[in-house]
């Protein structure tokens, strides 16, 4: 029913599946109105769209037509078309002459594909009391709602919609329970008001604490979010579906939509971007015209904006730099940019789900980026990596740093006792923005050589990096020695400093890199295993590079180009499996599968019985069936949870079968 593609951040490249069509996800659904519609929205790129069910129902011409003929012909839509149950004019009014039961049994008799359980929306900043009530309700419907469908075997997809108005505990505890119910989807709803407010920072409290308790296999619909200048924080959240109105009521006000915020017509001297209404038409034109006329211009204008946002989204999926597009959009406005920092303190559960390795290069844009994925997997690494007695710190200079540093590294001071430094018990890191200290024998490896950030430096940078070499320096070290440029960098002052007079040089062969990305990449120790033995190393001819690893002629794993991690042949596989304990860098099949893994075939989800939790897409993985015996090798397409909640969908696409 729903499927993971491709992902970055919690955002997904998905496809969910209905009775009349798939849908690529993130997806925006128009909101369209059964009585007043005019605009072809298939036409401009929507693949799905949204009506409201209690409007057809109340209105009893509309009403006889979508029974006849179905809701897509009323509305003259044949792809996919969710319905809301009333809740909107339920939130507005008060009350809805309807039941959840009888809403139930309309949506599913005008054939809608996604019919929706009759929610209360809980408007933000009520008493917790009222929250909680009004939960309660929306529980109870939500599970009338599911055992209507199953008693009845009804097809229509159900909606379960997260409520608890501004209360994180409660979006947690409402999220926990829709999800024992096993429905097919999971709006976020009554989110609408803190958008009108510019509440995002709260908005991101709700969101993420409703999405981190609800299945990773079933997609999420921040209802009512339909401003372009939103989506790509909501993706990053791992929002899925968006739906709003405001296309068309926004140009009902003369009010044009962009990603950097909105424009009223009145004061537009140009016209605000460059689809087809915008280069055939002038503000003037606009202005001079009949009122019909421009609204349908100004709302086509409005989605042309909202699809290309969402496009643009997709291919920052597919490219590895969302987050940076999130930086992009969230520096618009003051509250967005409150928003994408209250993101941070929720960094943790963004790793989480963050890939490990990506197409595109890491850009350090601002201090709002020290919390992104890639920077914290990297340090808790550099904590948990084994370290040698003593320390050399260099300055950053051109990537990858270790293939471009002087013969003569110049001058030290001591930090610690003043003493000759042992250089073969010596750890080589560079100091680095925004990734603190680089060590030179895996600075080749995404992110570490695949990353820009501006030549001058910002105080909060800085100090972070200051901080961490200081308290690293502490942990780990007897004896540091720090260079002179390093030293007039960063603020680094808390030790006694000594001049080093001896001459410092830096040596690396080529068997100690590859161990050292290997443990990097598998896990202590994973280096020795893989590289015992008679090496033989072969390197690209152009670039240098090393390409390929060979023990006694046999090879043992490849090492990609654009990342330098490897990818393990079968020699590899079978050297990672027999050193690393159970179940470290192994997913685990059941019987069923394993004669397909064992002819190199794809590993589905729901053949997948554990996994180790650490496991990220785009890793490296061993698949065995529950006896720990060697099957298969090859990449996973999800992390441990996704891998873990899927029933659907490929999970590794396996390499080579252990043949």
């Amino acid at each position: 029913m729903f499927e993971i593609k491709s992902k970055d951040a919690k955002g997904r490249i998905g496809i969910l599946k209905t009775a009349h069509g798939e849908v690529r996800t993130p997806a925006l659904m128009p909101v369209i109105h059964p009585r007043k519609q005019t605009i072809d929205v298939g036409k401009l790129g929507a693949e799905i769209v949204i009506t409201n069910a209690y409007l057809i129902y109340k209105d009893e011409n509309l009403k006889q037509i979508a029974i006849e003929d179905g809701v897509h012909n009323l509305i003259n839509f044949d792809g996919p078309v969710m319905t809301d149950s009333g809740s909107f004019q339920l939130s507005v009014y008060g009350d809805v002459d309807i039941s959840n039961e009888e809403v139930m049994e309309f949506q599913e008799l005008i054939k809608t594909d996604i019919g929706t359980s009759l929610d209360i929306p809980t408007a933000p900043y009520v008493t917790f009391e009222k929250a909680k009530s009004d939960m309660d309700v929306t529980l109870e419907r939500a599970k009338e709602a599911k055992e209507y469908k199953d008693e009845h075997n009804i097809k229509m997809l159900l909606n379960s919609v997260v409520q608890g108005s501004t209360f994180s505990e409660l979006r947690a505890y409402c999220a926990d329970e829709l999800s024992k119910l096993d429905c097919d989807l999971y709006p976020i709803g009554a989110v609408v008001p803190l958008m009108e407010m510019y509440h995002y920072s709260d908005l991101v409290d709700v969101v993420m604490s409703s999405i981190s308790h609800l299945p990773d296999s079933k997609p999420r619909h921040l209802m009512g979010a339909g401003h372009p200048m939103i989506f790509a924080l909501a993706v990053a959240m791992g929002c899925d579906l968006f739906d709003s109105a405001a296309y068309i009521l926004y140009a009902e006000d003369d009010r044009f939509l962009t990603t950097r915020g909105t424009y009223k017509l009145e004061n537009l001297q140009e016209m605000p971007c460059s689809c087809e209404i915008c280069t055939k038409y002038t503000p003037d034109d606009l202005r001079n015209m009949d009122k019909k006329e421009r609204v349908n211009l100004i709302a086509e204008h409005n989605l042309n904006v909202s699809f290309a946002e969402i496009r643009l989204i997709k291919q920052a999926i597919y490219d590895g730099n969302l987050m940076e597009l999130v930086e992009e959009r969230c520096r618009v406005h003051p509250m967005l940019l409150d928003a994408y920092r209250r993101l941070k303190e929720y960094s943790d559960d963004l790793e989480t789900y963050d890939p490990r390795v990506k197409k595109s290069a890491f850009y350090y844009t601002g201090s709002e980026s020290l919390a992104r994925p890639e920077i914290r997997r990297h340090l808790n690494k550099l904590n948990n990596m084994d370290k040698k007695k003593n320390l050399v710190i260099l300055p950053n200079s051109r990537k990858p740093y270790s293939k471009y540093l002087q013969n003569d590294l110049g001058d030290f001071y001591v930090y610690g006792e003043e003493k000759d430094i042992d250089l073969d018990n010596t750890d080589f890191m560079v100091a680095d923005i925004p990734f603190c200290l680089i060590p030179l024998n895996i600075d080749e490896v995404y992110p570490l050589s695949q990353n820009e950030s501006p030549k001058i430096s910002d105080i909060e940078s800085l100090e972070f990096v200051e901080d961490f070499i200081l308290n690293f320096i502490e942990m780990n070290y007897s004896q540091t020695l720090v260079h002179n440029k390093v030293v007039d960098k960063f603020n680094l002052g808390l030790f006694t400093i000594h001049p080093q007079s001896n001459e410092v040089k830096f040596k690396l062969t080529d068997h100690e890199k590859i161990i050292a990305i290997a443990d990097y990449q598998f896990g202590k120790g994973a280096g020795k295993a893989l590289f015992e033995g008679k090496i033989e190393i072969e390197k690209s001819k152009k670039t240098g590079k090393i390409r390929h690893v060979y023990s006694s002629g046999e090879l043992v794993a490849n090492m990609r180009a654009h990342d330098s991690f490897f990818v393990l042949a079968l020699e590899g596989a079978r050297r990672l499996h027999r050193i690393m304990k159970y179940p470290d860098n192994r997913v685990i099949v059941n019987e069923d599968s394993e004669s397909f893994a064992k002819e190199g075939k794809s590993v589905f989800s729901k053949f997948v019985i554990d996994c180790d939790k650490k496991i990220k897409a785009n890793d490296e993985v061993l698949i065995v069936n529950k006896n720990d015996e060697l099957l298969a090798f090859g990449k996973s397409l999800l992390n441990y949870n996704e891998i873990m909640d899927f029933n659907v969908g490929q999970a590794i696409k396996t390499r080579k079968g252990n043949i």
